[in-house]
């Protein structure tokens, strides 16, 4: 029996990761049906790219790997593990769930009423407005921000402590908005940002995450209740989660941000000509047109 923060191992079944296993598994189990609806239609990877299908696969892995096991054990016992859990849940998992493409999939493998209800509200002036890419990017940076800082305030950890409901609500709302964001970066062409406004993207999202690791790390006390915080420095456990955070996330958004630029600036330069490939040409037709 080892006692833990929502409770014990070998107590009981935790009804809970029960239920988040049967989501996952329901997920993975509609988009696996659209995608088998899209390559008997169109043909395999016409419509949506084999390794679109293996990152959701792998996303979902992820999502289920970080819920059970040593890592969710890990969580229960301190602030740096429940902090490690959500960065594989925000930093692995919802990428690779963005990059799987899910929307047409998901469409496709809704009932046919549901497809016709969601045909409707596409179709409506406010969806219009927000299935724009920029639009799309500024509400998924904002609930990423709000999210990220609200969970982890004093108070609203204690309830995600103090309850499992509670504690399930908070990863899904952290994958759900890791996912939106990035899917704004790393998903189909159609919801995807250009280059230059991504770079700015991650830019404008990583800084308030960035800034609540520093928090996290630079307080001088501990922020959150001492039965939360794990060994006999609670204010070590408190400095490593923050650098867990802080380190990471800026790791991936800037190297997320770095790949955005390069293909940017190979975009331009396939589509402006090298002046140094008109020069000759012109100096030749100049000489030609002297010796005639």
């Amino acid at each position: 029996m080892i006692p833990l923060a929502h409770g014990e191992i070998g107590a009981g079944e935790d009804w809970t990761g029960v239920v988040g296993i049967l989501a996952v598994a329901a997920l993975g189990a509609a988009y696996g049906r659209g995608v088998q609806e899209l390559w008997t239609r169109r043909g395999v990877g016409v419509v949506l790219p084999g390794w679109r299908v293996a990152a959701f696969g792998a996303g979902l892995l992820i999502l289920l790997s970080a819920q059970q096991g040593p890592i969710h054990e890990a969580s229960e016992r301190s602030l740096a593990g429940h902090m490690t859990q959500h960065m594989i849940l925000m930093l692995v998992a919802g990428p690779l769930l963005a990059a799987g493409s899910a929307s047409l999939p998901l469409v496709v493998a809704a009932p046919r009423r549901l497809r016709r209800a969601l045909g409707r509200l596409r179709a409506a002036a406010a969806s219009r407005w927000l299935r724009r890419p920029l639009n799309t990017a500024l509400i998924a940076a904002g609930l990423h921000t709000g999210v990220l800082w609200f969970w982890h305030l004093p108070v609203p950890y204690r309830w995600v402590e103090e309850n499992e409901l509670v504690h399930g609500f908070e990863h899904l709302t952290l994958v759900s908005a890791a996912w939106f964001l990035w899917s704004t970066l790393v998903g189909s062409r159609a919801a995807r940002l250009s280059p230059p406004v991504g770079f700015l993207l991650l830019f404008a999202t990583g800084m308030p995450a960035a800034a609540l690791g520093a928090v996290l790390t630079l307080a001088p006390a501990p922020i959150y209740a001492a039965e939360f915080l794990a060994g006999p420095d609670p204010l070590a456990d408190q400095q490593l989660a923050g650098l867990i955070m802080w380190v990471p996330m800026d790791v991936v958004m800037l190297i997320a941000a770095i790949v955005l630029f390069l293909r940017w600036i190979t975009a331009l330069e396939r589509r402006t000509p090298g002046e140094r490939d008109m020069r000759p040409e012109h100096g030749r037709s100049g000489t030609e047109e002297v010796a005639v």
